[in-house]
């Protein structure tokens, strides 16, 4: 899933390419920590492609009077434009000593000029390969337990893709909150069992369609259901979350991307592309602003920072449903 992934000393320009979401981010996270832990003072800059303007990155990474480094991340690069991609790879052929310019591109052929050119330039490059397989994403499972320190049964593994599905996001909340969770070395698949009954009845999935869809009373009831048959809020905070961040990808693609082209440029199958355009009627840049920051805020609740995960869940769902209307 990754290839040439960062070791502890972040190359001076490091290339993540790839769609995997949470791959990608992990990849992007760990350069930054690692450049962050070698000069703790370094200055962060974190920035999407279509916001960078020219002459930007060299006022970013030009020599400090005082000596401080300084870390700059581009997501979305495939965005950036013309002139800028020319600017950064004409800067990745000399880089600063001073700076770590990590640039985070999807893949595909928008932007393939940056890619190219940062490749020839000599830039770091990691892969994010798609995780498109059964026998992959039950590594995954495995390894995100193997991260926290703990172990997993197979038939526990397979019982938690069956149980959560195959988002990467939604899989990794789940075995995160299983290592919390419990106490045994090794996860089973009665423990899988024990937070994730009732799933097939009622998802994550339906409380978010729900929600963004502006049914309340709806979304209430599901989630109520839902935490009273053992689903984890951790997963269904992170299916809102994953509702929401469709409804920002569609909003930002191109006007003019229809039917199957939309869904290539979003990574998402046509009939899911589809119905998240169906969804975003009625939505406004404000109002999915607003519901972003309310599930963040509720994730950070379940997890810990608050005394009641149905509330902090049920809060989250009456920010989302009124918000819908772009006020």
């Amino acid at each position: 899933m990754l290839r040439g992934m960062a070791g502890t000393d972040p190359a001076p320009v490091t290339l993540v390419v790839g769609d995997e979401e949470l791959l990608a981010e992990r990849a992007v996270g760990e350069i930054v920590a690692a450049a962050r832990a070698a000069d703790p003072s370094a200055e962060m800059h974190d920035l999407l492609g279509g916001k960078v303007t020219t002459g930007e990155l060299a006022q970013m990474t030009s020599p400090s009077l005082f000596g401080d480094r300084s870390v700059v991340v581009i997501r979305s690069a495939h965005d950036l434009p013309k002139d800028v991609i020319t600017e950064i790879v004409a800067y990745a052929k000399q880089p600063s000593d001073d700076t770590v310019l990590v640039l985070a591109h999807p893949g595909g052929v928008k932007g393939k000029a940056l890619v190219d050119g940062v490749k020839k330039a000599g830039a770091k490059v990691i892969t994010i390969s798609k995780v498109t397989k059964a026998g992959e994403r039950l590594e995954f499972v495995k390894a995100e337990f193997r991260r926290a320190g703990r172990k997993v049964s197979g038939d526990a593994a397979q019982a938690l893709l069956d149980a959560v599905g195959n988002d990467l996001r939604d899989l990794a909340a789940a075995c995160s909150q299983l290592a919390f969770d419990t106490e045994d070395k090794t996860i089973s698949a009665a423990a899988v069992a024990r937070y994730h009954k009732g799933r097939a009845e009622v998802t994550g999935f339906n409380v978010a369609d729900s929600a963004v869809e502006g049914r309340l009373a709806e979304a209430l009831e599901q989630v109520r259901w839902a935490l009273g048959t053992g689903v984890s809020p951790v997963l269904l905070v992170s299916a809102l979350a994953n509702g929401l961040r469709s409804l920002a990808k569609v909003a930002g693609a191109p006007r003019n991307l229809r039917g199957p082209q939309l869904a290539g440029q979003l990574g998402m199958p046509p009939w899911k592309a589809d119905r998240v355009k169906r969804q975003l009627n009625g939505w406004g840049p404000e109002g999915l602003s607003r519901a972003i920051q309310a599930v963040a805020t509720a994730d950070e609740q379940v997890k810990g920072g608050g005394a009641d995960p149905a509330y902090a869940l049920e809060h989250a769902i009456q920010v989302i449903v009124s918000s819908r209307t772009g006020r």
